[in-house]
């Protein structure tokens, strides 16, 4: 009767198989973001792609979440796994709003800074998604854990750095012009910038929490 209930309940393993499985949609939303920087016809197809994962996301959010609550034994604390799956979430929710300001404005040229921030979403992304897995022995993986999160967060330094220097730019331009064309260029290109800044943010906060996992479980 105990093994059959057992069997029931799900594995320990399944949360890091859910885990895994955001991180590569972080990957493909961070690409396609990428993809969106670059201009041209194909903005609006990007954009969908991101809305799609978007959706995708929040499905296996779901899915941890109920896992968490059926589970009897957990790899790690819940709320550490709570935590750490929202903030995965956060990421792709906040690309998914970065697009959407896109769409609304209809912007399919974008400044060079701002396509190289696309580029450390896209860092961002490939590190989280090579720290993930080394949760399921995180004992073992504790050095490399913490040189990943250390990597995320220079990223994020770099993408303050880029942000303050597209706003200057985006000032200056603003400075040099006077109709309401330049005011309103000035006024979605900051909230762009804004944006892709929360998007690396986000991933520093995922950063944060498997640091956090590492040093309650080492």
């Amino acid at each position: 009767m105990l093994g059959w209930f057992r069997a029931l309940m799900p594995r320990e393993d399944r949360f890091f198989d859910l885990f895994a499985r955001h991180a590569q949609i972080l990957i493909a939303g961070a690409e396609a973001l990428e993809g969106v920087l670059q201009g041209g016809e194909n903005v609006s197809r990007y954009c969908q792609v991101i809305v799609e994962r978007e959706h995708e996301a929040d499905a296996i959010t779901a899915e941890v979440l109920l896992a968490v609550r059926r589970s009897f034994i957990t790899p790690f604390d819940r709320g550490d796994i709570k935590d750490l799956i929202q903030s995965m979430d956060d990421a792709i929710d906040e690309m998914n709003k970065t697009v959407k300001t896109i769409a609304l404005y209809e912007v399919r040229s974008f400044e060079p800074l701002m396509r190289e921030m696309g580029q450390t979403v896209v860092e961002a992304a490939r590190l989280t998604a090579e720290a993930i897995p080394l949760l399921s022995a995180v004992g073992t993986h504790a050095g490399r854990l913490s040189s990943l999160t250390e990597q995320i967060t220079r990223v994020e330094g770099h993408s303050d750095e880029l942000q303050e220097r597209g706003l200057k730019a985006l000032y200056q331009a603003h400075r040099k012009g006077s109709g309401d064309g330049d005011t309103m260029a000035y006024v979605i290109g900051a909230e762009i910038y804004g944006h892709l800044e929360s998007v690396v943010d986000r991933f520093e906060d995922v950063a944060n929490e498997i640091s956090g996992i590492v040093i309650e479980n080492v």
